[in-house]
């Protein structure tokens, strides 16, 4: 399998998760603000966040919607890039998709790659360096109540 199709199938997973817990919160209706959106489109380059270094390119899907609590993210750390430690307040998983890194859970390095979902709970401390020559790519899953 090739890692376009690995991406896929790691895309289709997560939009499938997230539509199920919608459907199950009985909001499965349909409902205006209802859309497509191509990561070409919201592409944002970032200094690495929390503190991180180096230049990141964020891809904040579905973002500018009002009273989403699921937020799904893809960010590419470009060689060099970090997202800062900090402290984790909810539920948050990333999931790798391309490139190597060493992800910080808790005071301890733990070199990670493609194929890697990690689960940080609140209260723990996490952050993440890109390693190796191309970016790392990750997949950014969370819940927040917007206002």
């Amino acid at each position: 399998m090739t890692m376009t199709q690995k991406t896929s199938l790691v895309l289709s997973c997560v939009v499938l998760a997230g539509a199920v817990s919608v459907w199950a919160q009985g909001a499965a209706k349909a409902n205006p603000g209802s859309r497509i959106v191509r990561e070409a489109d919201i592409a944002v380059k970032q200094p690495g966040p929390h503190d991180g270094t180096g230049t990141t390119t964020a891809y904040p899907f579905f973002g500018d919607v009002p009273d989403l609590e699921q937020v799904f993210r893809k960010r590419a750390l470009h060689p060099g890039a970090s997202i800062g430690v900090h402290e984790q307040k909810d539920d948050e998983i990333y999931y790798v998709v391309s490139g190597t890194g060493d992800y910080t859970l808790d005071g301890k390095t733990h070199q990670v790659g493609p194929g890697t979902a990690l689960l940080t709970r609140p209260g723990s401390v996490h952050g993440i360096k890109q390693t190796g020559k191309e970016d790392l790519v990750i997949f950014i899953v969370y819940r927040e109540v917007k206002k």
